[in-house]
């Protein structure tokens, strides 16, 4: 026979109720001990002094939650929600289990009560008594269990309270994170647009101050410049002084180095007198580059020019190498780049007699020229205004203005937007002064762009002329081609 002990109770309620879930913040994971006690009672245990009752926990809960609402952000707020309605769902199910283990006990109860009345009919003496005495245990239990689900049925109204509150919190929090979301949206998209309006602010400002610095500073060079006219019609400078006189000085260097010039011609011509006895022609003219050479008789016995054969040459002033000009057959020859530092010669030759005149020294450089051909080395393209006056030969029928283009790779004619002639640096290319052509000679420059096609070209003046040349033998040179006249040989150094 199954004695009943007094510890039945206790292993009823252990093995019937399952443990709370852990995701529900108790103090406890189980529900409070009971045990029988005196006159059979059941009360509950002292020995965890910590042990306290459901609706004080989900008081103390609800408080921590209270609390830590106040601390934590709406996002964590709403996750801890969340949690809470998870956990509320848990203690939900927790209390159906719960409540269907109650029914099993109540079933159970039953059961053992009648099996004891059954029992309590076949026993007789102190087993009858014993019988008794479990029975009486049995149904002070089921009072005890009635009231403990009197208990869990109010636990659980507290439970199902705290669930609605927390899923109305949950739902208070989603609320709240949407609208803080749609106002941080609101705030980021207020933000770009007051960043956009800093930024068209700031360049409407740079854009503004630049204009206004810009003007500034023509103000500013507009009042130095009427500064200095004060300064000048007022205070006259040192400086000023100085430069009247570097100009006069200049001016008598100029004078002096004309007188001297003439004075050499002077000797040199009497030398040759006397050397050759009679001279019937002589050079006249300034021996520089810029002017031009003519061959001018000077006794009435001279033949005229036009019977004669005329020939010049270039001859080194230091090894007397003598270099034929080709081409340059007539009384009248301007020097070109070439012919700075070489002296010149014409052989006359008529009636079988050959005369020779010379430059009294090497021909000088133009004045000047050197630093206004560096100035225009630093452009890319230079333009030169002249007029075409021949063409393969022939006279050029327009004299109207043409547009001479003078760049690193090559040379290019224009008159307006049509383009006469276009070729790059090549050896079939070559430029040189024109030889003859009478008092312009010195303006004009031949210029051969390929085999077939070749210009005679005036410019407006003999520096321009020049300076056309030297640029354009400069940029044929850094393409390595040396570009000269008709069979010339190009000087070292040029």
């Amino acid at each position: 026979m199954t004695r009943v002990s007094r510890d039945f109770g206790d292993t009823m309620q252990k093995d019937a109720v399952p443990a709370v879930s852990a995701d529900v913040m108790f103090n406890s994971s189980r529900f409070p001990n009971y045990k029988i006690g005196a006159n059979n009672q059941i009360v509950e245990s002292k020995d965890d002094p910590k042990v306290l009752s459901m609706k004080e926990v989900v008081a103390r809960e609800t408080a921590q939650l209270l609390e830590q609402q106040k601390r934590l952000s709406v996002r964590d707020l709403a996750s801890k929600f969340e949690k809470g309605l998870a956990a509320a769902a848990k203690l939900s199910e927790e209390n159906r289990l719960r409540e269907a283990a109650s029914l099993e006990k109540h079933v159970l109860l039953k059961k053992l009560r009648d099996a004891l009345e059954s029992l309590k009919g076949r026993v007789a003496g102190r087993n009858k008594d014993d019988v008794e005495e479990a029975i009486s245990m049995v149904e002070a239990l089921a009072v005890q269990l009635t009231q403990r689900e009197g208990e869990l049925l109010q636990e659980k109204a507290e439970v199902k309270k705290l669930a609605n509150f927390l899923k109305q919190a949950s739902e208070d929090a989603k609320k709240l994170v949407d609208e803080e979301r749609a106002f941080a949206r609101a705030e980021i998209e207020t933000a770009r647009a007051t960043v956009q309006r800093v930024e068209e602010a700031l360049q409407e400002q740079e854009r503004l101050s630049r204009a206004s610095g810009k003007q500034d500073l023509e103000e500013l060079m507009k009042e130095v410049q009427v500064a200095r006219r004060i300064i000048m019609l007022h205070q006259p400078s040192k400086v000023m002084d100085m430069e009247h006189e570097l100009r006069a000085l200049r001016a008598q260097l100029a004078e002096k180095s004309k007188h001297s010039l003439l004075l050499q011609k002077e000797l040199a011509r009497s030398k040759r007198v006397v050397e050759n006895g009679s001279q019937i022609f002589e050079l006249d003219g300034h021996e520089a580059l810029g002017s031009y050479l003519r061959i001018q008789p000077c006794s009435d016995n001279a033949p005229e020019l036009f019977k004669c054969s005329i020939q010049w040459y270039r001859v080194s002033a230091e090894f007397g190498k003598k270099e034929l000009i080709s081409g340059a057959t007539k009384s009248v020859y301007a020097p070109e780049p070439f012919d700075v530092g070489r002296i010149l010669q014409a052989d006359i030759v008529s009636e079988g007699q050959q005369i020779t005149l010379t430059t009294a020294g090497p021909i000088d450089p133009a004045a000047g020229l050197g630093s206004y051909v560096e100035a225009l080395v630093r452009k890319h393209d230079v333009e030169f205004n002249v007029v075409v006056t021949q063409m393969n030969g022939a006279n050029y029928p327009s004299e109207s203005i043409h547009v001479l283009h003078v760049g690193k790779m090559r040379i290019k004619l224009c008159k307006g937007k049509t383009t006469i002639a276009k070729e790059y640096y090549s050896s079939a290319m070559q430029l040189c002064g024109v030889r003859g052509a009478g008092n312009a000679a010195a303006q004009a420059l031949f210029w051969q762009a390929k085999k077939g096609l070749s210009f005679v070209i005036a410019f407006e003046s003999e520096r321009q002329r020049n300076a056309a040349i030297l640029l354009a033998r400069r940029f044929a040179f850094d393409c390595n081609i040396i570009l000269a006249g008709p069979d010339d040989r190009a000087p070292l150094g040029t």
